[in-house]
């Protein structure tokens, strides 16, 4: 709940805030100021806004120009503080695009559906086991039920005090889950993070199931952007910034950050030191931890030391390639994998986002993407480009007499990092210096959110934390229950726990 305090800052009495970083979290930080009247000033060191979801202009060998971008993300319907950023430009979230079903394949040729999975707990879950064909009645009862227990009431951030000590890996062996339903169902939100499930805490994991099956009603069925990222989100939130008065400073990175004698921030860039009031510091753990370094008197050392054990996850590869004739007219707009040598899943970009829509219209082809995480750090990189597509010609074989007009592979590794035991070092919102606060979904968050959610939700708590200290009003925030919706359910976690 927002503090109590008044609506806004008078115009005479309005502070200057910083915010680093121009993702989701730094956006919504930076909405909320501006909403309230601050001064903000938003530095984004790319050339464009969007973070790890921003987009660019390119060429391709047909002449065309069009948009790549870092690749496919669902934008699930609990993401419920994300959209009230979204709503700020698109009040109808017209620009997101339903999909009708999360398919997930495995190579041994069983798939799963969530589209007909109910979405009220407890037959959310119930519904998944019923119909599933890699999840049957057998493998239900081969499961230990007190091990499984835990999954019934995941209360958050207990959940972290419980299982933050154990892998994703290591709790899914601990249940008995039948192999073929730990690929197709919790691999895959393990993967979610861009982390090997055996290196993953398993309270995320066990956070995931709450968040998708136990503790809301909107299932595992999403939304896309029916345009790239940067026409249908981010210029839009950009303009928005823009009418609230903010400074939008892309291409111009952060250097350092550095407190000041009387309570406010010096934020250091290429060409100069700019002074203001305070700062959201809302970057990837990587150039968090090059900030914080960079800045000596910020922060306590135990802090310090914190901020720099921020783990990051290993190199994922994104593949787009433009092909000369269409995929068969049956194949969704998105595909989970397991099994397929790497390949994690596939996206006809054409069946959904309006720019590869056009572009095969007019060529008759398809807009095919590729995406592969937790790629082994010494892995030869052409190497695992040409296995996701050998892949993708095994997964729609039609493919495979298709001739790649053009092909973008994005390399990168900057996402959080949630290994074993880190949870207790996980800096939160808050920071040593009063006013300096820190966003994004590396930061700890004890509310039952994750991934583009995170990252929204301690946008706002980011902000909201300096508006407190003005006296100003914050934002509501909204989120699935800390603890399980059903009671039968929880009185037989319960069990569990004594």
């Amino acid at each position: 709940m927002p503090a109590p305090g008044r609506e806004r800052f008078d115009r005479a009495d309005a502070p200057g805030v910083a915010v680093i970083g121009g993702g989701i979290a730094g956006l919504t930080a930076a909405v909320l100021l501006g909403e309230r009247g601050a001064l903000v000033t938003l530095y984004e060191r790319e050339a464009s806004l969007g973070g790890r979801l921003a987009g660019w202009r390119t060429r391709l060998a047909d002449g065309s120009e069009v948009t790549m971008s870092r690749g496919f993300h669902a934008f699930f319907r609990q993401y419920y503080n994300l959209r009230g950023l979204l709503r700020r430009t698109d009040p109808g979230l017209d620009r997101l695009r339903p999909l009708p079903d999360y398919p997930l394949r495995h190579s041994g040729g069983l798939t799963d559906s969530f589209a007909r999975v109910p979405r009220t707990p407890p037959f959310s879950a119930l519904g998944f086991v019923a119909l599933s064909p890699t999840f049957g009645w057998r493998d239900l009862a081969a499961m230990d039920p007190r091990a499984a227990l835990p999954l019934l009431d995941v209360r958050v951030p207990e959940v972290y005090e419980d299982f933050d000590s154990l892998s994703a890996t290591a709790f899914l062996q601990r249940v008995r889950f039948p192999e073929a339903a730990h690929h197709l169902a919790f691999e895959v939100f393990s993967r979610s993070f861009f982390a090997d499930p055996r290196e993953l805490s398993a309270a995320e994991l066990l956070l995931m199931f709450h968040i998708y099956f136990l503790g809301s009603a909107e299932g595992l069925l999403f939304d896309v952007p029916n345009d790239p990222f940067p026409q249908a989100l981010w210029e839009p939130l950009g303009d928005y910034l823009q009418r609230l008065g903010a400074d939008v400073r892309t291409g111009n990175p952060v250097r350092a950050v550095h407190p000041g004698d009387d309570g406010g921030v010096s934020v250091r860039t290429d060409t100069a030191v700019h002074r203001h009031d305070a700062a959201v510091l809302a970057l990837d753990p990587g150039a968090l931890r090059e900030t914080v370094a960079a800045s000596p008197d910020l922060g306590t050392p135990a802090w310090r030391d914190d901020i720099a054990s921020l783990g990051t996850a290993p190199p994922f590869l994104v593949s787009r390639l433009w092909l000369d004739r269409p995929v068969r007219a049956d194949r969704p707009g998105f595909l989970g994998t397991s099994g397929y040598d790497g390949l994690d899943n596939i996206s006809v970009l054409d069946r959904y986002e309006g720019e590869a829509a056009r572009w095969a219209a007019r060529t008759g082809g398809s807009v095919v993407e590729l995406h592969a995480y937790a790629v082994a750090a010494d892995a030869k990189r052409e190497n695992v480009q040409d296995r996701l597509v050998k892949s993708l010609y095994r997964v729609y074989p039609e493919t495979r007499r298709a001739r790649i007009v053009d092909a973008r592979h994005e390399w990168r590794a900057d996402c959080p990092l949630f290994p074993v035991g880190s949870h207790s070092r996980r800096p939160t919102v808050s920071t040593p210096h009063p006013r300096v606060t820190l966003a994004g979904d590396a930061i700890r968050c004890d509310l039952p959110v994750a991934l583009m959610e995170r990252a929204a939700t301690t946008g706002f708590l980011a902000a909201g934390t300096l508006l407190a200290r003005w006296g100003v009003r914050g934002q509501v925030l909204w989120t699935v229950p800390r603890a399980g919706r059903s009671s039968a359910l929880r009185a037989l976690s319960a069990v569990g726990r004594r």
